[in-house]
């Protein structure tokens, strides 16, 4: 099979993929802003080193089998959408009613961040399907070297992962430095923030 690494199947298509999916606008991406235009650089690496752990759980969970759970029992599945919804929905009002003044939805501790986005990461149902669905088409069952091979796609999952949020971490600050004079402005941009949320859940509760 073309580009076959380590029983990875097409190993330059599914980095190409790991790539598009953690571009693609949603929940992470917004937990990536959002810790660091709260707690800077240190809150913004502390929610990638979030979602980073969450997909390492979903990718694991993936390998153990909860795939073929899933698909034997859909109300599963809709129940983690309904998690996820409730979830994104709440913190999303509580950022969206917060006063001036108040203390932050997100708090600055980046060990908040890291727990935030973990949990946002495991019950996003984006990153759910890719791992329990996508994930598994880039296993090549003839070169297939059991937990090698999954260390390989795990391993490469992360280093991606921490490189793109680097990246959208120094830019988000670069930007929200030039902000933080403005209170006005960092209130509009949480509230903004919350009703992204808030949207996301009520997509994620309706999809189907």
């Amino acid at each position: 099979m073309p580009g076959s690494f380590v029983g990875v199947a097409d190993y330059g298509a599914f980095v190409v993929a790991i790539l598009v999916f953690l571009a693609i606008p949603g929940p992470g991406n917004l937990a990536l802003i959002t810790s660091t235009g709260k707690g800077g650089i240190a809150g913004g690496m502390g929610a990638t080193l979030g979602v980073i752990a969450g997909d390492q759980v979903l990718l694991w969970a993936a390998v153990a089998g909860v795939s073929a759970v899933m698909a034997a029992y859909p109300a599963a599945f809709h129940v983690v959408q309904w998690l996820g919804a409730i979830y994104l929905a709440w913190l999303g009002l509580r950022m969206l009613l917060a006063k001036p003044g108040s203390a932050p939805i997100l708090q600055i501790k980046p060990r908040h961040y890291f727990r935030q986005a973990l949990l946002i990461t495991l019950l996003n149902p984006k990153a759910i399907v890719f791992y329990l669905a996508f994930f598994p088409l880039f296993v090549d069952p003839a070169q297939h070297q059991g937990l090698k091979t999954f260390g390989v796609m795990a391993a490469t999952i992360a280093v991606l992962t921490f490189l793109y949020g680097l990246m959208a971490v120094l830019l988000t600050w670069k930007l929200a430095a030039r902000l933080r004079a403005n209170p006005k402005i960092s209130a509009t941009l949480e509230k903004a923030a919350g009703m992204f949320l808030i949207a996301f859940g009520i997509k994620l509760a309706l999809s189907r």
